[in-house]
């Protein structure tokens, strides 16, 4: 009976371990001073002034620093405190744990421990008889309903002047710069500039239709850079440097095709080609957004205005 009591201690202590070392082992969200005064320092929001206090929106309260799923919008109520409240956890996704003074009972997340706030029961606010009292800080909110995207693939030379005019453009979400229509898997910015493997620098763009068209990022394209050069893009000299469209449907090439011909009548010649859009391959992470860290312009991408 020993022998079966001890072999049951160490595997619970091996058990505990593995879950210490899971924890230390997680990824965590970088939290700003603000946001780590509350989460890992049980600092308070001033009431009135969190980001959620009067969301209704249908959708899941996910913790800031780890992203792991808290509580659902359907438990959200409103109590008039300041912060916003909630009379049910998801299941598992909170721990109590009683104040020092014994007055209050604190809440963390389950998974990383980050302090959300505390929770009270006897108010009478709904038929659960519960009141979560969260920082908006502790939380990030993530909708039900996302907004619809659609991807464009742009190559105009350097791909930092690229996706310096896309990214601030209203209604793009996002942008990345990387390599497109080569023949070796995952290239490197190294390789892709010694112009053997056939990759085109390109800007992926993901943008919110109801806020911007495809067609206004083509215009936007066709302004930001010399489309009649061909081999390269000012003194960037080389086939990744060429002006080239990616298109992901047919719709996206009849516009590319319609616009080359708008220019053609407007006295231009388009050296531009288009090819149906193959696998992208992001580049290294310090090309991202290259001219913002640099707080920097494009030197061969000028805007002007032809439209």
């Amino acid at each position: 009976m020993k022998n079966i009591q001890f072999i049951l201690l160490m595997l619970i202590a091996m058990s505990q371990i593995a879950c210490s070392q899971n924890k230390k082992n997680m990824k965590y969200n970088t939290l700003t001073p603000q946001e780590a005064s509350v989460i890992l320092y049980k600092g308070t929001e001033r009431p009135f002034t969190g980001e959620y206090v009067n969301t209704k929106e249908a959708g899941t309260y996910i913790c800031r620093q780890c992203e792991a799923a808290l509580y659902r919008s359907e438990s959200k109520f409103e109590s008039e405190c300041g912060w916003p409240s909630f009379d049910d956890e998801i299941k598992g996704a909170v721990t109590r744990i009683r104040d020092a003074d014994g007055s209050r009972t604190e809440i963390v997340c389950a998974n990383c421990g980050g302090h959300l706030g505390h929770v009270f029961r006897g108010e009478q606010f709904t038929a659960k008889n519960t009141r979560h009292c969260v920082n908006s800080i502790s939380m990030k909110f993530i909708p039900d309903v996302q907004p619809k995207t659609e991807k464009a693939y742009f190559a105009s030379g350097c791909f930092w002047g690229t996706e310096y005019h896309f990214m601030k453009k209203i209604g793009v979400i996002e942008t990345t710069v990387g390599y497109m229509g080569g023949h070796v898997d995952n290239p490197t910015y190294r390789e892709v500039c010694g112009g053997n493997t056939g990759h085109v620098e390109t800007t992926e763009v993901t943008f919110d239709p109801s806020k911007t068209s495809y067609e206004d990022l083509v215009k936007l394209y066709y302004e930001t850079h010399n489309f009649e050069q061909v081999g390269g893009q000012g003194p960037d000299i080389g086939k990744q440097y060429q002006s080239v469209v990616f298109y992901t449907n047919l719709q996206q090439k009849e516009l590319i095709e319609k616009y080359i011909q708008i220019l053609k009548t407007k006295g231009f010649k388009p050296a531009t080609l288009i090819f149906e859009a193959p696998k992208f391959w992001p580049a290294e992470d310090y090309h991202q957004e290259y001219y913002d860290k640099k707080n920097g312009t494009p030197y061969c991408h000028i805007y002007r205005k032809i439209f």
